[in-house]
């Protein structure tokens, strides 16, 4: 079992839409298979001084958004935060559909793509 400090830090947004919920669900997949260690984006734009401190601990950043609105990219910003890595799941053909749940299949196929983009071995 990884540390989690040996791991990078992944944020992802989780609005109302099916892309940023399949952001979410993504994320929650790194954390739990220790790719990465997710974290509180809300926290860190609400500037809750721990959440900051872990975003700012220099550890590398992974950012999830479902849309090219880029929130969690933009809350990272407000805190002179540049993940090493931003993803736009609207880029990879994750449909932005308000009211509507993700798709169990396409959030597997995007998992894999960003895992296949992260260089991490997937299993």
């Amino acid at each position: 079992m990884r540390k989690k400090t040996d791991m990078p830090l992944v944020y992802s947004c989780s609005g109302c839409s099916s892309a940023a919920q399949t952001a979410n669900t993504i994320a929650i997949k790194m954390d739990r298979a220790e790719i990465a260690e997710m974290s509180c984006i809300a926290g860190v734009g609400g500037d809750v001084k721990s959440l900051v401190k872990t975003a700012k601990s220099g550890r590398d950043i992974i950012a999830l958004d479902g849309c090219p609105l880029s929130c969690s990219k933009h809350i990272l910003a407000r805190h002179d935060l540049q993940p090493k890595h931003h993803f736009i799941l609207t880029q990879y053909d994750v449909p932005k559909k308000n009211g509507v749940d993700p798709d169990p299949v396409l959030t597997e196929r995007v998992y894999e793509q960003l895992l296949e983009n992260l260089a991490v071995p997937t299993q």
